[in-house]
């Protein structure tokens, strides 16, 4: 019995270790800055959950740096004209959609691809919270393999990527995000990816 429980608590202990060190190589993979602000994409997704997302959304289209936008996982009953009032932001219903079937982020790759594939685009940038960007672009990649993706992440002030374990709250976020991320991986060969275009 001793014996037992000895294993059991070893095994316990192994498996604490390497999921610490996991979640030490996933909040160093999450991004400090946006490697490629430039190249224009067909496409601007942001994905629900933040304002600043928004916004950032929002000013990337005014610059012109894709043809159209696209805000997944907005609450039902809300609309566009609502949404770019609150942003304080004059842009036309012609550069605009909203999807209201998203409800995590599986959902929001599943409701941009259906998007991106009726609109033929075959590229976009991606604009989410940096903490998000590594499981977003995980369900992106795997909802649409042929469609170019670049990953303008967010950066809330609130969240202390830098120093994350100096930070309970940081941490806490993070450790969150790093078990869907692993339940993402887990998922993968049980999810029936919706194939788009062909490699850019």
């Amino acid at each position: 019995m001793v014996f037992s429980i000895r294993i059991l608590g070893g095994g316990v202990f192994v498996l604490a270790v390497f999921w610490s060190a996991g979640l030490v190589g996933f909040a160093i993979a999450v991004p400090r800055d946006i490697a490629d602000q430039t190249s224009r994409t067909d496409a601007i997704v942001v994905l629900t959950g933040g304002y600043g997302r928004l916004l950032a959304g929002l000013e990337l289209l005014r610059q012109g740096g894709a043809e159209r936008l696209f805000i997944s996982g907005v609450y039902t009953g809300l609309t566009l004209s609502s949404i770019v009032v609150e942003s304080d932001r004059d842009l036309p219903d012609c550069c605009v959609d909203i999807g209201h079937s998203a409800g995590d982020t599986f959902e929001n790759a599943q409701e941009t691809a259906a998007w991106m594939t009726a609109r033929g685009y075959r590229s976009l940038r991606l604009v989410t919270g940096n903490y998000h960007m590594p499981r977003a672009m995980l369900e992106f990649r795997r909802a649409m393999p042929g469609v170019r993706l670049l990953a303008n992440p967010i950066f809330p002030q609130h969240v202390k990527v830098d120093d994350w374990w100096r930070y309970r709250g940081t941490a806490g976020l993070l450790a969150s995000e790093y078990a869907k991320y692993l339940l993402a991986l887990i998922r993968m060969p049980f999810s029936s990816a919706s194939s788009q275009g062909s490699p850019p």
